[in-house]
């Protein structure tokens, strides 16, 4: 397994009066190759809990284990670690600095040493990961549009060649076409490599189209752990913590209510039409 969270507390200001439990009694187990949701509404644990990750931030309590070794032992390399649990920040794009695109995407891969020819072979691989072209590498990445240049700031990361890729909403901010560009993206990424991908997201409908599992975080514990079917079946849960179901959820169910013979878990667009085709036919 690449990750288990075992029993993982963290307190902000453990010894001030001001302290505020984030997360609760966390246990994880995230596996090799699965695309994973993470939401929660603003102040649930969730960015908290993707710091955890990479060893960003040091549990007080609980233990951490990548690839069954703990992450905060005294002789762990946490260098070492940050290389394969990749975490792409809110707004990556605000920590884009070099003068050109291609410098920037090989700033990482170069701290870790390695030599000229294989940290430019990882930045021009990520970029193409990316869907990137060619044209745009030698431009200054503030010349670049908002999608483009969170693409640049994901490539940063994906040339380090994490075998996890951590997004903290990675389309915030971008209008629909350049969301979708995006996540499409990722997703494609995640067939071609086999890559872990941990997205967190407001959109449920994203999370819904692309994810295979989802962790629904409140108040710092973990709500719901399931295949998204299953958690959206939960709809009036969730909208009590300040979430809510793709809106297929909603619409199948007012189509059952009103009497047509539909599944009401179905989570995606597709997915509703054919229910929709089958219900028809059956009826007609």
């Amino acid at each position: 397994m690449s990750i288990i969270l075992d029993h993982v507390n963290y307190i902000y200001g453990s010894d001030t009066s001001l302290a505020v439990h984030a997360l609760k009694d966390i246990n994880l187990v995230i596996p090799d190759g699965q695309f994973i949701g993470l939401i929660g509404h603003t102040g649930s644990g969730k960015s908290t809990l993707v710091q955890h990750l990479n060893g960003l931030i040091k549990p007080t309590g609980g233990t951490i284990y990548f690839k069954g070794e703990d992450i905060h032992a005294q002789d762990y390399d946490k260098k070492k670690l940050r290389s394969k649990v990749g975490l792409v920040f809110q707004y990556p794009e605000h920590q884009l600095f070099e003068i050109d695109v291609f410098s920037d995407v090989c700033f990482g891969p170069r701290n870790l040493g390695l030599s000229r020819q294989e940290t430019e072979l990882r930045a021009y691989a990520a970029l193409k990961q990316v869907g990137l072209e060619d044209d745009y590498f030698y431009q200054s990445p503030f010349d670049l549009s908002g999608g483009q240049k969170r693409r640049v700031a994901i490539a940063g990361v994906l040339a380090m060649k994490p075998d996890i890729l951590v997004l903290d909403e990675p389309t915030a901010g971008l209008d629909p076409k350049g969301r979708d560009e995006i996540l499409d993206q990722i997703a494609k990424l995640k067939e071609e490599t086999g890559i872990t991908v941990i997205l967190v997201s407001h959109s449920m409908e994203d999370v819904a189209r692309y994810v295979e599992r989802i962790i629904v975080m409140n108040q710092g514990a973990v709500m719901f752990d399931d295949i998204p079917r299953e958690v959206f079946k939960h709809y009036r849960e969730l909208e009590e913590v300040g979430l809510a179901a793709p809106q297929v959820t909603y619409i199948m169910q007012a189509l059952s209510r009103k009497g047509m013979p539909v599944k009401t878990d179905v989570t995606t667009i597709g997915e509703a039409k054919e229910e929709i085709l089958r219900a028809l036919r059956c009826g007609s």
